[in-house]
């Protein structure tokens, strides 16, 4: 009886075999991708740092990150500042916009890799 067991025992530890390797792989791909997920956030980070420092006022910083609404926000508000600008007033909130995105410029650019992906692209916490 137990050599009928047999062929039954190698299939059964051949299935465990399987499934430890199977673990093995997908923790893997998780953590290859993570690191893809990740690196890609420093991309965004230094771009977005670098545009926010730059050219701020345009919430192109914002765009880059996928936040539309607040990047609108910002260019609509300096568009607004440079046709006011004639009265003064303008003056005043394109300056604004362009602290807006120096000080998130330089925020995204002083955070770790790995706060900025958590904050700002898994968070999605779109100002400062």
């Amino acid at each position: 009886m137990s050599d009928d067991n047999r062929p039954l025992d190698d299939a059964n530890e051949s299935a465990k075999d399987f499934a430890q390797e199977a673990k093995k792989t997908a923790n893997e791909f998780s953590e290859s991708a993570k690191e893809t997920f990740q690196s890609s956030g420093d991309n965004k980070k230094i771009l977005a740092g670098i545009l926010g420092i730059i050219l701020g006022a345009f919430g192109i910083h914002k765009f880059i990150l996928g936040y539309t609404k607040e990047g609108g926000i910002l260019l609509g508000i300096t568009v607004i500042g440079f046709v006011l600008s004639c009265i003064g007033i303008g003056i005043f909130m394109v300056w604004i916009t362009s602290i807006i995105g120096l000080i998130e410029g330089i925020i995204y650019l002083t955070k770790s890799d790995a706060d900025f992906y958590n904050t700002y692209q898994a968070g999605k916490k779109p100002w400062f």
